[in-house]
């Protein structure tokens, strides 16, 4: 990373609070972009400014009761705002599409308004991206590209690429109109006469169709990635490398034999409850902002539970029904905080080879593993994964990411993470505990 001057990061720093800080800023600087025509058209070229600022995004939701984290963007010109699910685990940017729609779901602004001016044709480089692993999509390079995407829960997202302006302020206060590929999504199906909580999704893994490495590739901002998701709700999203603390941060190299390149894993972890092992090394793990939970493998997952049960013997918990997640335990009395239900349950302990010799890990509280639900239960925030589908890949989700911040350096190609302050970004950045 290139050096900054000291005068310069205190100005983007502060920039930056007045952004995070601010409901609505964003909105905001999509309003002063609309304003500002003759100053930044959309096609706003990319040379216009240096590699070296970052965006930032307030986040909204939670994991419970809500159940994902989101960011409201203006997307188009004039902007309209969409909310959208922050995925680490998707390439497409996608939204709810009246082109018109076969298949959508009640969202909560209208659907996105195809502009058939906009739509990508299959010569463009971005549509070959998006479909690399197939062939002969296409049968002519004039045709317009399509997509249709599935997703481990047996929904599916299919509509047609298109471009489309996203007005963004850097945090060195410099206002943008790049177009962007995203996926005008006509047919989702099986949610055909449900709600959907956001307007589409927000694509962030490292496939080069995703937002960051479209934003990447006109040379606004480095490759690079952090969420910090507040356990109490909300938090920020940054793309960039401004916010990247010093120091405090523990890192891991991305692993080379990812199941899929385009997902982010830390490769091999070993789980631990408390500081006993559980017997389940070799876990390959992907960093998945797009799930809510946390999935293992059957064989993981079995042991999770078992070590669980022989921690929690004699203790007085029993399980219940409850009908939020598959395992719950009711008390003497309903839980009403997680400092109650910490007198039970331990932490749970990642830990990833960093090297020959070396080790990371990630320690996640009962707080973050477990929920509240509203009967007053406590309910385990990890599932099995190989019952929904996902065969042997090991998903850790929002819940495992709450109150620290997780960083994706594309550029270096480490993860890294660290408990923080998801609440409030200060004039040096990142706010580490």
């Amino acid at each position: 990373m290139e050096m900054k001057f000291k005068m310069m990061k205190m100005m983007m720093m502060l920039a930056l609070t007045l952004l995070v800080l601010v409901s609505g800023s964003f909105v905001a600087a999509n309003q002063e972009l609309r304003r500002k025509k003759q100053i930044l058209p959309p096609a706003a070229s990319s040379s216009a400014t240096k590699v070296g600022s970052s965006v930032v995004f307030r986040v909204l939701g939670n994991v419970y009761p809500i159940g994902y984290y989101y960011v409201e963007l203006g997307i188009g010109y004039p902007p309209k705002r969409y909310y959208l699910d922050i995925d680490t685990g998707s390439d497409l940017t996608w939204l709810h599409c009246d082109a018109p729609c076969k298949n959508c779901p009640k969202a909560p602004h209208p659907l996105y308004r195809l502009n058939k001016n906009s739509l990508v044709p299959c010569a463009e480089s971005v549509c070959a991206e998006l479909h690399s692993l197939e062939k002969n999509i296409c049968k002519k390079p004039t045709d317009q590209c399509h997509y249709k995407i599935q997703y481990a829960d047996q929904g599916v997202s299919q509509g047609a690429l298109v471009k489309d302006v996203f007005p963004i302020r850097l945090t060195n206060g410099t206002l943008f109109g790049p177009r962007f590929a995203i996926g005008c999504g006509y047919d989702q199906q099986g949610s055909k006469g449900t709600t959907s909580p956001t307007d589409g999704l927000l694509g962030l893994s490292k496939g080069k169709a995703s937002f960051v490495s479209q934003l990447q590739s006109l040379g606004l901002v480095r490759n690079v990635i952090g969420h910090c998701f507040s356990s109490n709700s909300g938090g920020f999203l940054f793309i960039g490398e401004d916010l990247v603390p010093s120091s405090g941060i523990v890192w891991t190299p991305m692993s080379r034999n990812s199941i899929d390149e385009s997902y982010y894993s830390p490769g091999p972890a070993e789980l631990y409850l408390g500081n006993k092992y559980i017997g389940v090394k070799g876990l390959q793990v992907i960093f998945d902002s797009g799930s809510s939970y946390s999935y293992f493998n059957s064989q993981a997952y079995k042991a999770i539970i078992s070590s669980m049960m022989k921690d929690l013997s004699g203790k007085p918990l029993e399980i219940t029904k409850d009908g939020t997640l598959p395992i719950c335990w009711r008390g003497a009395k309903p839980f009403t905080s997680f400092s109650e239900v910490k007198k039970y349950f331990t932490p749970l302990t990642l830990r990833f080879k960093s090297g020959w010799r070396s080790q990371q890990q990630m320690e996640i509280p009962p707080e973050s593993y477990m929920i509240i639900s509203k009967y007053g239960n406590a309910c385990l925030g990890i599932l099995n994964g190989t019952e929904v589908g996902l065969q042997d890949d090991n998903i850790i989700g929002d819940n495992f990411f709450q109150d620290r911040v997780v960083i994706y350096d594309n550029e270096k190609q480490k993860i890294g993470w660290a408990l923080a302050d998801c609440n409030r970004i200060s004039k040096s950045g990142v706010v580490l505990l």
